[in-house]
């Protein structure tokens, strides 16, 4: 089957379809990574950030139909039960659950974290009575949703994720940190908790700009006496390089660093203070794009409303290690209701073939090649490294056979189960290998 056969009627009886995704261009991307997955020349001007398919109403992936690419938020609203499965059409109100994302950062993102669902939809509808555009750099909400994503190392993957213990925060600040931050420090060490932790966050990011210049300056000298004895202040140093004098420089100092390998993966949580630090992912998140900044960044920071969303709990990491599903296919389980993270590895001996019980599907070939063939039709794609396809959920099974890695989003059967009311254990069907 040729990708335009593909294409042409999946607005009549929706079928497996190539998709072509949009790419931004923000100043932290890299210059060769996504331009070599898409087999694209490398751009010094134009860095790739990140790969978006989906249909986010800021960027949807297009699908070619009759001739023409359209939009896959407009398929989906022309159509959604096809595309997306009836249940999944009707707990997630006729639109796709998920965004899907390769990341490539050459340098640090900014300091963040995301609302939960009832902060968003206040958020935007607050926003949204005040007359701010959708468009406007102050703007904090760009839609209603909430944003818990999990992130997936494709490269080695560096990351600050989730405030450390207050005593391990103190014992290295206490190291670097000049006189005019004594008080600050004090307040922590007088109330240790997440009330106090919470102060000394706010209170680091409320000094005056001048002498935020002047402490991060010379917390920077201090702490090059320490970076051959801990990961974190090498991170000053290089933070400082990439934003200099500012106040985020201090974040590996009161975040976790974390190393990802490739495979390994973090979830994020709404409320959880994190920023990516360096390399290439894949990314699965619920359809959003509302992000708070409080450092690392030159763009819109709005300091009391990420107070008021930011979870200031300590915490230990958890990496999230992927869970066999069969021989071809191992998920990244999370509690998000919205999106599946796995990955589906076949070879010249080894095809895979997926349940039927499942939705709307976006898989992303990121080594390889292989075919994928709807076993209801017969129709067959040829997909190479760097192609997604869209799998309607009207695609009853499919099989892959080659030697490729995919990453897959999906919705997660059990939540489909849920919607349905059905209870599903060891009933429910999986996906299987094949020699």
């Amino acid at each position: 089957m040729s990708d335009s056969h593909s294409h042409e009627g999946i607005e009549s009886s929706p079928r497996i379809a190539i998709l072509r995704n949009p790419v931004q261009e923000y100043a932290w991307g890299s210059t060769t990574a996504i331009q070599d997955l898409l087999g694209q020349p490398q751009s010094e001007e134009k860095p790739m950030a990140e790969l978006w398919m989906g249909a986010h109403p800021k960027a949807p992936s297009e699908v070619r139909v009759h001739g023409e690419w359209k939009s896959l938020a407009e398929i989906i609203e022309n159509r959604p039960e096809p595309v997306l499965g009836k249940d999944a059409a009707g707990k997630f109100s006729n639109k796709l659950p998920f965004l899907f994302k390769i990341l490539a950062a050459a340098s640090p993102l900014s300091i963040q974290v995301h609302p939960n669902l009832q902060q968003a939809r206040e958020g935007f509808a607050r926003e949204n009575g005040l007359g701010v555009p959708l468009t406007a750099p102050d703007r904090n909400y760009k839609d209603e949703n909430h944003k818990p994503e999990i992130i997936c190392a494709l490269t080695r993957f560096r990351a600050l994720k989730g405030f450390r213990a207050i005593g391990n925060i103190l014992g290295l600040m206490d190291k670097v940190s000049p006189p005019p931050l004594s008080n600050e420090l004090a307040a922590l060490r007088k109330r240790p908790d997440p009330h106090g932790l919470k102060r000394f966050f706010t209170s680091l990011l409320t000094i005056d700009k001048g002498e935020q210049d002047r402490i991060v300056g010379e917390a920077v000298t201090f702490a090059g006496r320490y970076a051959t004895d801990d990961v974190a202040f090498r991170w000053m140093i290089e933070l400082n390089g990439a934003y200099p004098g500012d106040i985020g420089v201090f974040s590996p100092l009161y975040l976790n660093v974390v190393e990802l390998n490739p495979g390994e993966a973090l979830y994020l949580p709404a409320g959880e203070l994190h920023a990516y630090l360096g390399g290439v992912a894949v990314e699965l998140m619920a359809n959003s794009d509302n992000v708070l900044r409080c450092g690392l960044t030159p763009k819109h920071i709005d300091l009391s409303e990420l107070a008021k969303i930011a979870n200031f709990r300590t915490e230990t990491v958890d990496k999230i290690k992927p869970v066999k599903r069969g021989a071809c296919e191992s998920a990244y389980p999370t509690p998000a209701e919205e999106f599946l993270l796995s990955v589906i590895s076949v070879n010249q001996g080894m095809s895979f073939s997926s349940p039927r019980d499942r939705s709307v599907e976006i898989l992303i070939c990121t080594e390889g090649e292989a075919d994928i063939k709807d076993l209801g039709t017969g129709e067959l794609l040829s997909l190479t490294r760097g192609k997604s396809i869209l799998v309607p959920a009207t695609v009853n099974q499919y099989r892959i056979e080659g030697g490729a890695t995919f990453y897959k989003a999906s919705v997660p059967t059990q939540v489909l189960a849920g919607v349905r009311s059905v209870i599903r254990t060891s009933s429910v069907e999986r996906p299987s290998c094949s020699d």
